[in-house]
């Protein structure tokens, strides 16, 4: 392997990654791709909590200048933003493209078109990374695509954009395949899981997962440019009311995983979606909650990563209808 290349190259090379490729789509036949565990066909087209089958789909490619600068660096990352979801957060922000999956099925591709995507995000608009948003069910389509861009000539980290909710085995077998897992931990409470999200074991399954990515990559390693090459963030969105139980989360997260690991605070909730239909949700967290979480961060002894500053809640929104490109941010 050559020197800063990824290892998914490494496994391309020797037949590992087609073996894996076939793995997982096998297991399409019998979804237990994500912790659901629907057991649909999606070969088939059949369809189960995700309303998604066996093409994947590709709502929105962009270099992506508004993530963490780390993963964005001057040129971009190159996100592609998958439509659907495995959770149902009734604040999400690209709820336009993750929970209307009826106007979705317009922008199924194949596995060959997401891979040019790729090709067209590192050859094209020269970003640093393949940012791979709202992946967790996708995942044997978006092995397959690597697998057919690698030849391509497709040689830049992978980024696993990820809410958690993801499947041991399902993650293990993307070992060497994504360089940086950048994972939400949303909830430290199964309640309000369920209650705000559909997910009822997201604690354990969302803490299981980020272990296991830990194992696979380690602390964040940037190259001399500040640029991420690999490793884990771990982001942490601060909810009004105490919601996402944040000093138990990251209390957890420095002891459980490493206090050294990257960690992205952010400060931009923005009640959106059905977010208003919930009391705890319908504003914008307050100065003292934001600096509550900054005391704990402080306590547990988490020093690496990014902390946003309040009043950011608008900028990062979103809108997959608008013309052009989702962000407002971008350059």
């Amino acid at each position: 392997m050559k020197p800063n290349e990824p290892e998914y190259i490494a496994l391309y090379r020797s037949g590992e990654l087609e073996r894996r490729v076939k793995r997982l789509e096998g297991r399409l036949t019998s979804c237990d791709i994500c912790p659901r565990e629907c057991g649909v066909n999606r070969l088939e087209g059949e369809l189960g909590f995700c309303h998604s089958g066996h093409l994947p789909i590709g709502s929105s490619y962009c270099a992506h200048h508004g993530e963490e600068p780390a993963l964005s660096g001057s040129r971009g990352s190159g996100a592609v933003f998958f439509g659907n979801c495995n959770m149902r957060c009734v604040f999400c922000q690209n709820y336009q493209i993750s929970q209307n999956w009826e106007k979705q099925k317009s922008n199924e591709i194949d596995c060959h078109t997401l891979a040019e995507y790729m090709c067209y995000l590192q050859d094209e608009l020269v970003c640093h990374n393949i940012n791979l948003v709202s992946p967790s069910h996708f995942v044997p389509q978006i092995a397959r695509a690597v697998l057919e861009a690698v030849p391509m000539g497709l040689g830049i980290p992978l980024v696993y954009n990820t809410n958690s909710y993801d499947s041991l085995k399902t993650l293990k077998e993307l070992d060497g395949i994504i360089s940086i897992y950048l994972a939400d931990l949303k909830y430290a409470s199964d309640e309000w899981a369920d209650k705000f999200s559909q997910a009822p074991d997201y604690v354990v399954r969302s803490r299981q997962a980020i272990k296991e990515m830990y194992r696979q990559v380690g602390e964040l390693v940037v190259d001399g440019s500040g640029v991420a090459q690999q490793g884990v963030i771990v982001r942490h969105l601060i909810l009004p009311s105490r919601l996402a139980g944040s000093r138990e989360s990251l209390t957890w997260l420095a002891s459980g995983v490493s206090d050294k690991v990257a960690v992205s605070l952010m400060s931009q909730y923005h009640p959106m979606h059905r977010a208003y239909q919930f009391s705890q949700l319908s504003r914008h967290i307050s100065l003292s909650e934001y600096k509550e979480v900054l005391k704990v961060m402080d306590e547990v002894g988490l020093e690496n990563g990014w902390i946003q500053k309040m009043g950011s809640q608008e900028v990062y929104l979103p809108d997959f209808e608008r013309e052009g490109h989702p962000f407002l941010i971008e350059h």
